[in-house]
C-alpha cells in the first residue's frame, strides 16, 4: 500500500466512526450500525457479551464493514473492509475506547459484559467517490 493510500484510509477511519458491520447469522447476511474506534489500520467496536453477534462471530469470525459517506450523498469517500474479528479484554484498551455514547448499552469500562471486538482487515477497498475505481490494499 502506498503511503498516500494509507493516509487516505487513516483520514477516513478518523473522520467516519459510524459504519455497518455485517456478519453471517444462520447462513444469511446480517448487518447493523456500529461505532468504530480506529487504531492505525485496526478497528475496535464495543459490544455486550450478551449480543447475538458475539455468538455468530464464534461460529464465523469474518466480517464486512462499510465506513464513509456520512450524509455526503454519493460524492464522498468510503471504504469497504473485509476483516477477521478477535476479542480484546484488556481493561486499558476498554478504558481508552470508552465514551459516553456507550452508556446506552453498557455501565462503564468495568462492566463485566463489555467486550471489545478487534477487527483486523485482510482487504481494504478505498473509493474517493462512487464514480472512482477502488484503490485496494490486501494484507
Amino acid at each position: 500500500m502506498t503511503n498516500s493510500l494509507k493516509q487516505k484510509i487513516d483520514h477516513l477511519f478518523q473522520n467516519h466512526t459510524i459504519g455497518t458491520l455485517a456478519t453471517i447469522e444462520e447462513g444469511k447476511p446480517y448487518s447493523r450500525f456500529m461505532l468504530f474506534y480506529p487504531e492505525d489500520l485496526l478497528l475496535y467496536t464495543a459490544t455486550s457479551k450478551k449480543t447475538h453477534k458475539v455468538e455468530s462471530l464464534k461460529q464465523n469470525p469474518y466480517v464486512h464493514v462499510l465506513l464513509g459517506l456520512a450524509g455526503a450523498g454519493h460524492d464522498g469517500a468510503y471504504c469497504e473492509l473485509e476483516a477477521t474479528v478477535s476479542t480484546e479484554d484488556s481493561l486499558d484498551k476498554k478504558e481508552a475506547v470508552w465514551n459516553e455514547k456507550l452508556n446506552k448499552w453498557l455501565d462503564g469500562p468495568d462492566d463485566p459484559n463489555y467486550l471489545l471486538l478487534k477487527l483486523t482487515p485482510t482487504k481494504i477497498r478505498y473509493f474517493a467517490d462512487s464514480a472512482s475505481p477502488a484503490e485496494e490494499y490486501t494484507i
